[in-house]
Parts: structure tokens; sequence; C-alpha cells
């Protein structure tokens, strides 16, 4: 996909990383970007429950994500990260998924997320910073079933070995190990994601009444120190791996405002109130 009219600057300092402008195309490069956008743009929702439209052309994804330092979902958070590494001479293809998380592998979720695979050297590699807490801080090899460390948690690229779900596509599971257990994070044939695919998927998640992210507040972050922050309209937490460092109830508006501004960087409006549903 092409992008005209990316501010390449504006986001390597909306993530803290002047230092790579004109750097070359390589892995090391983009393990620096995914780790730093993962901890500097956090996921987040709140445009949808609030009602205000999800816009995916770059100059809107970046005006608010860059600019007015705001977050948002996969198909923000992707785009962007398409277009930025993209702009840095990386080789990077967005494709579509099905998100699995607390969800069985008997039942078929809509496909609406997008991720990045990016080639270096012949090599796929996996870029997801838009799943939320189950967001990926570095690059996961995709053409191995071989547990991979990352600076927030162990993950793994492995074949659907159910042969009752068989259609004659390959089907992988992206995966992420939490104390014993791997769960699914999403489900991939390899199939890019065109921008009139987005669109649909994108109008779908936040407009339909059967979409969580119309009725459930979700913000995301991670540190570098390897821990997470956890935001819905019920609790925050901080999280290093499955222990919990610390977690608080929301008992009011005014401090969900607080913690969105004070831990996310999401400054809202004075007085701006979510839909009761949602909170």
């Amino acid at each position: 996909m092409s992008f005209t009219n990316f501010n390449l600057p504006a986001y390597l300092t909306r993530i803290g990383c002047e230092h790579l402008a004109g750097a070359a195309p390589t892995l090391d490069t983009l393990k620096q970007i995914q780790l730093s956008h993962a901890c500097s743009i956090p996921f987040e929702n709140l445009d949808v429950l609030l009602g205000a439209p999800i816009v995916l052309d770059i100059e809107s994804v970046q005006r608010k994500l860059v600019a007015a330092r705001r977050g948002g979902y996969c198909f923000e958070q992707g785009t962007l990260m398409e277009a930025a590494l993209s702009a840095m001479g990386f080789e990077v293809a967005g494709l579509s998924a099905r998100v699995r998380v607390s969800a069985g592998r008997a039942f078929t979720p809509t496909r609406t997320h997008l991720f990045c695979r990016v080639t270096i050297d012949e090599v796929p590699w996996l870029v997801d910073v838009g799943v939320g807490s189950q967001s990926a801080t570095a690059p996961v090899r995709m053409d191995t079933s071989d547990v991979q460390d990352t600076p927030h948690d162990t993950r793994r690229i492995v074949p659907d070995d159910d042969p009752s779900t068989d259609t004659g596509i390959a089907r992988m599971f992206h995966q992420v190990k939490h104390d014993s257990e791997w769960i699914d994070v999403c489900d991939f044939t390899g199939e890019t994601m065109p921008m009139v695919d987005r669109e649909v998927a994108n109008w779908w998640t936040s407009t339909s009444p059967d979409s969580k992210f119309r009725t459930h507040l979700m913000a995301a972050r991670a540190e570098r120190d390897g821990t997470r922050h956890s935001l819905s309209a019920t609790g925050y937490s901080h999280r290093r791996g499955g222990e919990t460092l610390t977690t608080e109830p929301i008992e009011s508006n005014g401090r969900l405002l607080t913690i969105l501004a004070d831990v996310f960087g999401l400054v809202m409006p004075k007085g701006t109130e979510f839909p009761r549903e949602s909170v």
C-alpha cells in the first residue's frame, strides 16, 4: 500500500526515536520502533464510545495518534505502523486476522484485525501493536514455531493442528504464553488487507451494536521495564506478566479521566463522560 503525505520525523518524535531518522531497515531498527511505539502510543477505543468516527486515511491517523497524542485501536495502529515502516524503507504489508483472546477455537470471530508483516532478508516478522494488553513489543518470526522471547512475554507462531478445521487454506496462530499456558492472540492466513477491506471492518467494529468496542472501554500501554498498564471502565491494573503490581477499581468518571491522563497520556476535554454501559 502506498502512503503519501506521511510525516516520518513527527512519528519518530512521537515515539522518542528521533535518533532513527535515516536508519537502515534492519531487524534492530524494527525492534526499536516496535517497542517504542507500544510504550508511547496507547491502545484505546475512546472515540468509538463517544460516537466519533474512526477515519483511516493516513492524514487523519497521523493527526490523531501523532499530532494530538491520542491512541487508537488496531486499524489505526496498524495503518500508522505500516506507513512509518514503509517510509523507513522496510518491506511491509498489512495482513488481516481474527482476534482470539478469550475465544475458543470452536468459535469463529469476525475478521476485523490488522497487523503488519515485515520481511527482512527474506524472513517474515509479525509486528502487531494493536491487540491491547496482548500487543507484541518485539517482532515475532513467522516462518518457525520456535518459542521467542520479547521484552514483555514469550510468543510463537504455530500452524492449525486440527484437521476438522481444514478449509484448504493454511491457518496460523499467534500465541502468547501466560504462566504455563499458551493463549491464542489471533489467527491468520497471510491474506493482505487492502484499504477497502479495512474500511468495511473498521465500520463494523466502530458502529455495530454487536462490537465490544461499542460497549467496553479499553486502554493499554506497555512500559520499557517489562510491565503493562491496562484500563477498563471498572478497573485499572499495572502488571508484570501474571503478577499484579497495582490494581484499583474505578468508582467515578472523574477518576477514570485522571488515570487516562496520568497513566496513558490521554487528556480528554474536561467534563467528558462515557456512555453508561461502558462505565
